[in-house]
């Protein structure tokens, strides 16, 4: 989607007003304000300390901004608990994996679908028809996005013997598990080698493109940033620097001093 297609009067999936927030007298954020819309790629980009990853637990509701608010489909998610955020479609994964690493592939990937069950003990542990179909359609769902991230061949691998960058994998399928309208991915590439970030690189596209998931994307990998985002946002202690396309970010005479070092890097 291009950004003359998101500029025909749409409304923002999700809509970043004004969001403060404040740590014992440090400002973290300082008035941060973007909209994302709909089938779109965004990377948040900024050094360290720059308060990206403060705007992203404030998103998935693990922090509560000190003022401002954030909108998705004009709603506010200020007043939900970080266990009710996956109900409106909010998913992430985690710079260091946040996996049950003595559960297998199937059993991490099933953990995300919490949001999409609706039974209750007493039904469950009568085994009604009702709960033996709503299991039988979430192992599908959880098989289906297991094949989709390429991990049958280890479904039934114990995750802490697997490679980092496998596990990534899994913890980004159990994100997927819960049908987001938005996926929040931070750091992604973090601990890759060249070869893996170009595939993973392929794949968010993919994500976006084949499930229709808009995507937020946290990341220091310049390369990957540049060439998947269809919008870049780059903040600096704490406030927006910059805001547009990939290009217009990546020139700007702020980011280039801030954080990018040279146009060349």
């Amino acid at each position: 989607m291009t950004q003359a297609q998101l500029a025909q009067g749409q409304d923002p999936l999700l809509a970043v007003r004004d969001v403060s927030v404040v740590f014992g007298g440090i400002v973290a954020l300082n008035g941060v304000s973007f909209d994302m819309h709909q089938g779109q790629i965004l990377g948040l980009i900024g050094p360290n300390g720059a308060g990206k990853t403060t705007l992203f637990n404030c998103l998935s509701r693990l922090y509560q901004p000190s003022a401002g608010d954030i909108l998705m489909e004009g709603r506010s998610i200020l007043t939900r608990p970080p266990h009710r955020i996956a109900e409106i479609g909010i998913g992430r994964t985690f710079q260091n994996v946040a996996l049950f690493a003595n559960l297998s592939v199937l059993d991490n990937v099933r953990v995300g679908t919490h949001s999409r069950t609706n039974s209750d003990i007493i039904s469950d542990s009568l085994k009604l028809p009702w709960v033996r179909r709503g299991e039988a359609a979430l192992n599908k769902h959880v098989h289906d996005i297991v094949s989709y991230l390429d991990l049958d061949d280890v479904a039934h691998v114990t995750v802490s013997g697997l490679p980092f960058g496998t596990q990534k994998r899994v913890e980004l399928a159990r994100a997927l598990a819960a049908d987001p309208k938005i996926l929040l991915l931070d750091e992604p590439a973090g601990g890759l080698n060249h070869e893996e970030v170009h595939v993973l690189g392929d794949l968010i596209r993919r994500i976006r493109d084949e499930r229709n998931v808009t995507i937020l994307l946290v990341e220091h990998h310049m390369g990957l940033v540049m060439s998947i985002a269809d919008h870049v946002v780059a903040l600096n202690f704490g406030r927006k620097l910059a805001e547009g396309t990939p290009a217009k970010v990546q020139s700007d005479p702020d980011v280039i001093k801030a954080y990018l070092g040279s146009k060349d890097q």
